[in-house]
């Protein structure tokens, strides 16, 4: 249960989201971390989108496990409504916990989609967050 203190949990503040901002989420489950949700929520003002939300978000944040398909796709399907310069997160349970995706297959992930990682830390108790940014192209 999330606490009604008002202030969001000190993982939730590393994404970088703020007031306003409207977050969309894919791969919910109930392993999901429920005060990291909430962190989010408490820094937005807003709640968390589903996947199926079809207006423009200014940040994603993807729950991936290693039996959830191919990331590639979720990271396309993300970026359709995604406001240029928004943030994409996923977050993936750590190394020797069930569902533990590696780097490598992160990063594989996110090139193909046109990414790539730029940063990755523990977030909450089983989970890491990588933060994915538009590769540049150079001028």
């Amino acid at each position: 249960m999330a606490s009604s203190t008002g202030d969001a949990p000190q993982g939730a503040g590393r994404l970088g989201f703020t007031s306003g901002q409207v977050v969309q989420e894919f791969g919910y489950d109930d392993d999901t971390d429920a005060d990291l949700r909430s962190g989010v929520e408490a820094l937005t003002g807003t709640e968390l989108v589903d996947e199926d939300y079809d207006d423009v978000v200014d940040g994603v944040v993807i729950w991936f496990r290693d039996e959830d398909g191919d990331l590639a796709d979720t990271l396309m399907d993300a970026m359709t409504v995604l406001d240029d310069g928004g943030q994409i997160w996923v977050l993936t349970p750590k190394p020797g916990r069930d569902g533990h995706v590696g780097h490598d297959d992160i990063e594989e992930a996110a090139t193909t989609a046109g990414l790539h990682a730029t940063s990755t830390f523990s977030i909450a108790g089983d989970w890491s967050a990588t933060r994915l940014g538009s590769r540049g192209r150079g001028r």
